[in-house]
């Protein structure tokens, strides 16, 4: 009995770092990183400073947990890619998940480019630039030419530009998260094609 009773804790625990997490989003979003207290995430989340405590002691650290939490899905992307053969088929699979992990993570890059120099500070921005290079690496073939090279790392600026530079077009997000994803897998093919030339 006791068992079932601390599993379920346990997932609500969870849950309450996540809303925690959520709610120090939306403030930073809304009146910036610096002039957000602990004090206020804890009165919108309608909990003591003490509860809050709990979870997290610091601002930073909410911060850097969001950051690890919502970049592990690109770590485990660049774990899988890795093992996979370097066939158009991997590289297609890995722009497909790669765009739905930045969807996903939309809310962190608003507060990154909002937020500059505190990501600098907080050295998420270096931990950010070690999970992109990552990916190219395993998106680009270690023996293609330069063009070919500049294709597929401009396929992930393309995904990652997405997300800013259309948010003021028109349209539905996810029509043009769709049409991004469709650049990008057109400049990974290219250079795929590239590379098998004689």
């Amino acid at each position: 009995m006791g068992h079932t009773m601390d599993g379920t804790r346990q997932r609500r625990r969870g849950n309450t770092r996540q809303r925690i997490q959520d709610v120090a989003l939306e403030l930073f979003a809304e009146q910036g990183y610096e002039k957000t207290s602990l004090r206020e995430i804890a009165e919108r989340l309608e909990v003591t400073k003490a509860a809050l405590y709990y979870h997290f002691k610091t601002k930073e650290e909410i911060i850097v947990s969001i950051f690890e939490d919502l970049t592990k899905p690109i770590e485990n992307l660049i774990e899988w890619g890795r093992q996979q053969p370097h066939t158009l088929e991997t590289k297609h699979e890995l722009v497909r998940r790669y765009s739905e992990t930045l969807a996903e993570a939309a809310p962190l890059f608003r507060f990154m480019q909002e937020n500059q120099a505190t990501v600098r500070e907080l050295s998420i921005g270096e931990m950010f630039k070690n999970r992109m290079l990552g990916m190219r690496d395993i998106i680009i073939d270690p023996d293609a030419d330069l063009v070919d090279q500049v294709r597929c790392i401009s396929a992930l600026f393309t995904m990652h530009a997405g997300m800013f530079l259309l948010k003021d077009l028109e349209g539905d997000p996810e029509d043009k998260r769709k049409a991004v994803l469709e650049v990008a897998t057109d400049l990974v093919t290219q250079a795929h094609r590239g590379g098998e030339q004689p």
